[in-house]
């Protein structure tokens, strides 16, 4: 058997999740080796591999590019994440509404409006991103943590330095 690109064929209308390192970047599968994905500018200009800069824009460009284009030299992996918790739209109309997009300049933000929450609303037309969930959770998580430490050492403060006052007042 000939080896192939993939371990698992994408199929028109599936989530390709791309592994950046610290953060992922979506698109979706629309056949032929292709994808539409919103790219912000740092994505288009720099291969993905500084789409971290995002963060500074307000717009992408809907594009549909050959998928190891986009993947690079980063791992990629077929990921529906969201089937557990909506039905996913017919892939005709899921494709109709991706290639119509193709070219828009739409707006961006990392927390509402990202390349994930762009494939899953094409997908059930519901946008999310568990991306930005997981990161906002973590987020208030160490702080939360942090909070915890302070007022930890407050009290410690508060016991231990009680403590040196009553024995310099009882000397």
């Amino acid at each position: 058997m000939a080896p192939t690109l993939y371990d698992e064929k994408p199929k028109p209308g599936d989530l390709i999740e791309i592994f950046r390192g610290t953060y992922s970047h979506w698109a979706m599968y629309v056949g032929d080796d292709y994808v539409v994905h919103l790219a912000p500018p740092s994505e288009e200009a720099c291969g993905g591999a500084y789409s971290m800069m995002s963060v500074l824009y307000d717009k992408a460009i809907v594009k549909m590019d050959n998928l190891l284009d986009v993947v690079g030299t980063s791992k990629f992996s077929i990921k529906n994440l969201l089937d557990d918790k909506y039905e996913p739209r017919s892939v005709g109309e899921i494709l109709k509404d991706a290639r119509s997009l193709v070219g828009q300049e739409l707006p961006y933000c990392v927390f509402r409006g990202n390349c994930e929450h762009f494939v899953t609303e094409l997908r059930y037309g519901k946008p999310e991103s568990r991306q930005v969930r997981n990161a906002v959770q973590t987020a208030v998580g160490v702080g939360a943590a942090a909070i915890g430490v302070g007022l930890l050492a407050a009290a410690a403060v508060a016991i231990f330095g009680s403590g040196r006052k009553e024995r310099r007042n009882s000397q």
